[in-house]
């Protein structure tokens, strides 16, 4: 809980990528967040949603990074980066992404977190109980009581998990926060919300 007032008041509870003050909630940046202060940033719902589709961005709605582009927070220095590549036909995108400096750290997590089409094939699929792929940032709702080994505690059945993350490599494991802890969940008792 802590971590996230800590959140709403580094961003001021706004979005931090468009400074919108509604359906706020914290996204951990993709790959593997651990879901500390520094790897999660606040988003509205338009901001996650035009994130988490591959297609049809909402160019005009990603404008707003002409002032967060600017942050001194890494991550949303990286998400802007990342955004701006996937606008990079816009000719205004490519100007502000020509103007944003990153230093060699946040721009190696930056481009982690882009892959290469050939790379898309290849990528381990992680998919949920029904068979919908599963990508980081994502909720996910439990279809399932868990026993939560070391946590002393059973994630009950409903239960929404939100900004998963994605185990590499381990197609049938993802990461979550449920009672404040961050724990390891099958991605076999779990569906997409």
């Amino acid at each position: 809980m802590a971590l996230d007032n800590d959140l709403l008041g580094r961003a001021e509870s706004k979005c931090e990528l468009c400074s919108t003050s509604s359906d706020l909630d914290a996204y951990n940046i993709p790959p593997g967040s651990d879901g500390t202060l520094d790897q999660r940033i606040l988003l509205c719902g338009t901001c996650r949603m035009q994130i988490a589709q591959e297609n049809d961005l909402d160019v005009n709605h990603w404008r707003c990074l002409n002032d967060s582009m600017w942050s001194q927070v890494p991550a949303v220095q990286v998400m802007a980066w990342r955004m701006l590549n996937r606008l990079n036909s816009e000719s205004w995108a490519q100007d502000l992404l020509d103007m944003l400096y990153l230093d060699d750290e946040t721009l190696s997590w930056a481009q982690s977190g882009i892959s290469s089409p050939l790379e898309e094939e290849s990528a381990v699929k992680h998919l949920d109980a029904n068979g919908a792929v599963l990508e980081a940032g994502d909720t996910v709702t439990l279809i399932k009581d868990l026993n939560v080994k070391g946590g002393g505690f059973t994630a009950k059945r409903g239960t929404a998990v939100r900004g998963i993350s994605l185990v590499p490599d381990t197609p049938e494991h993802i990461e979550g926060r449920v009672n404040g802890q961050q724990i390891v969940i099958l991605t076999k008792y779990v569906k997409k919300s």
